[in-house]
């Protein structure tokens, strides 16, 4: 089997999998009002189940991650309703990093090798910054939330970063909005629209946290700069 007829082949089973959650019907389930119904059943689940339904849960949250399905938000103020402030923080901080590395790796596998060799001159720029300051623009995209999740697996893929650093950064960088959500989460009755939980300022201020550090190695060099030799 080529390469290409491999990328096709993976292709098809990826879509195949998300056309399947449609249609079996299990996006009904994954909305505010369908997971304020299952609340009760799923806390008896972990009530006698614990180890099983965190398993369970992780398994479910780095699919549906992975295959950049909407679900990311609701999941993680379920996490919270099931799991609590602090473990819930814990779960979904490491089941939305390995999702989101596995959605790269996927943008990566079936779509950077093309682009690189068409269009490899044009992005040389690109992949000079990125290798040098990769891990800071993660980090901001990370914490700004107006940047869908998936558009930033998907160009992460597409750019020169190791999976390791991928991995890390993206921890790093996500865990303020989900300890904020998984929060939410444990008063999940009282929610009555995803936009109850963000307001403005909270995400200006992640907006201004996710800047810091760039901001702060930029000033670091002119400062150099002005330094006589």
């Amino acid at each position: 089997m080529t390469p290409t007829l491999r990328r096709i082949s993976f292709i098809i089973l990826l879509s195949g999998a998300a056309v399947l959650f449609y249609v079996l019907g299990l996006a009904d389930y994954l909305t505010l009002d369908g997971i304020k119904t299952q609340q009760a059943a799923l806390q008896g689940y972990v009530s006698t189940n614990p180890i099983l339904t965190v398993a369970v849960f992780m398994a479910a949250y780095v699919a549906m991650t992975a295959l950049s399905l909407p679900s990311a938000v609701l999941l993680t103020l379920l996490a919270g309703a099931l799991f609590g402030a602090v473990w819930g923080t814990v779960i979904v901080s490491f089941a939305s990093t390995i999702g989101a590395t596995l959605a790269m790796l996927v943008a990566r596998y079936v779509l950077r090798d093309g682009l690189q060799a068409r269009y490899g001159k044009q992005l040389m720029p690109i992949n000079e910054g990125f290798a040098k300051e990769g891990a800071f623009y993660l980090f901001a995209l990370r914490l700004v939330p107006v940047v869908p999740f998936f558009m930033v697996n998907l160009l992460m893929g597409l750019l020169p970063i190791r999976t390791i650093t991928y991995f890390w950064v993206s921890q790093l960088g996500m865990l303020p909005g989900t300890a904020v959500y998984v929060y939410a989460g444990t008063a999940l009755a009282s929610i009555s629209s995803l936009a109850d939980i963000a307001s403005p300022q909270l995400l200006i201020a992640f907006a201004l946290l996710g800047l810091l550090p760039i901001a702060a190695k930029k000033a670091l060099i002119l400062l150099r700069k002005g330094q006589p030799t």
